[in-house]
């Protein structure tokens, strides 16, 4: 346990907590929404910290992000806890915990610099915090990427976008790219289904955007939930608005949790919504999930860029971050 970054102490020993868009007021002896900060006489701690619970070496593609140092590995690691509550997530089991005195699957403590080793022993190029919310574990990433960046290696979250700003600002000197996931373009969806809101993932996409960090957005495509043609196309179109050259994931769903009697995402409806990207004016919208190739072509010339086979680079036609047909540039970071 660990003292905890950004919040502050109120009277009466609570403390109000701005680490995510909760925004959490604790009592003493309380825990946040998070499951993994608790009041202590006063004062916010953090039970994540050191608590590994999932390290593996897995492609950059598998994030997703197929702009950013494509054809790498990255040391994607895992700490208990979540601020959302979604009833479709894959991994339910750790993101859900709340045992948040019980250690993580490897039953011992990860410092900082053991994580590090460990990822620049593996050949990484990046260390992806991942699997679950990343920003939950937030003291222990921050150190993590801090000598990371030392190492030479580059810091990736994939993450629910549920941070504040403050949180943000103050990991953007080590964070390099981000995969957000865009769930919903409804309010609604966001508070039934995930326990949250809209507008905080919003702000989190511009501001990622406008300091800098390369992000890619992804949409679990859900039937029955999510689906719509209107929706998919609001999704599409502030994307648009924030930049064209952000890739858009639009992902197959599978029955998983609390959603094992929703069916599958049909492949006319992923189709659907990758049309509505193209319409919007998107240079790189993907179909996730399906089993088949994911390639990149050049928004100009049209002429392949990468093929990508289950998460493998078998072609890459990008050549000092341009298109080796027609010379345009590529967004990303190459």
């Amino acid at each position: 346990m660990k003292e905890a970054l950004l919040y502050k102490k109120l009277e009466n020993k609570k403390v109000a907590c701005f680490l995510c868009a909760h925004h959490c007021n604790i009592a003493s002896g309380g825990v946040g929404v998070c499951g993994v900060r608790k009041n202590i006489n006063g004062e916010l701690f953090t039970f994540s910290y050191g608590n590994l619970i999932s390290a593996n070496l897995d492609p950059i593609e598998k994030k997703p992000l197929f702009h950013f140092m494509p054809g790498s590995s990255s040391y994607s690691i895992a700490a208990k806890g979540c601020n959302f509550r979604c009833g479709f997530c894959q991994n339910w089991q750790i993101s859900q915990d709340r045992d948040i005195d019980g250690r993580g699957e490897f039953n011992k403590e990860y410092l900082p610099e053991n994580v590090v080793k460990a990822a620049v022993k593996s050949g990484a190029k990046s260390v992806s915090y991942t699997y679950t919310e990343p920003t939950i574990f937030f003291e222990y990433a921050m150190d993590i990427a801090k000598a990371a960046n030392s190492n030479g290696l580059k810091n990736v979250f994939v993450t629910n976008g549920y941070m504040t700003a403050d949180a943000l600002k103050l990991i953007r000197p080590y964070l390099d790219a981000a995969n957000i996931d865009l769930k919903s373009f409804r309010d609604d969806f966001y508070k039934k289904v995930c326990a949250g809101r809209l507008l905080p993932v919003l702000d989190t996409i511009r501001l990622m955007h406008e300091l800098g960090i390369w992000i890619e957005l992804t949409t679990l495509v859900i039937p029955g939930l999510n689906d719509s043609e209107k929706e998919l196309s609001s999704i599409a179109a502030f994307i648009a608005k924030v930049d064209k050259s952000i890739p858009w994931h639009v992902s197959r769903f599978h029955p998983d949790y609390k959603l094992q009697d929703n069916p599958p995402t049909s492949v006319k409806t992923l189709e659907m919504a990758k049309q509505a990207g193209e319409k919007a004016g998107l240079r790189y919208v993907y179909i996730g999930n399906v089993m088949q190739e994911e390639n990149t072509f050049c928004y100009n010339c049209g002429k392949l860029l990468i093929r990508r086979i289950m998460f493998n680079v078998g072609e890459n036609n990008i050549k000092n971050a341009k298109c080796l047909y027609c010379n345009s540039p590529i967004d990303g970071v190459y």
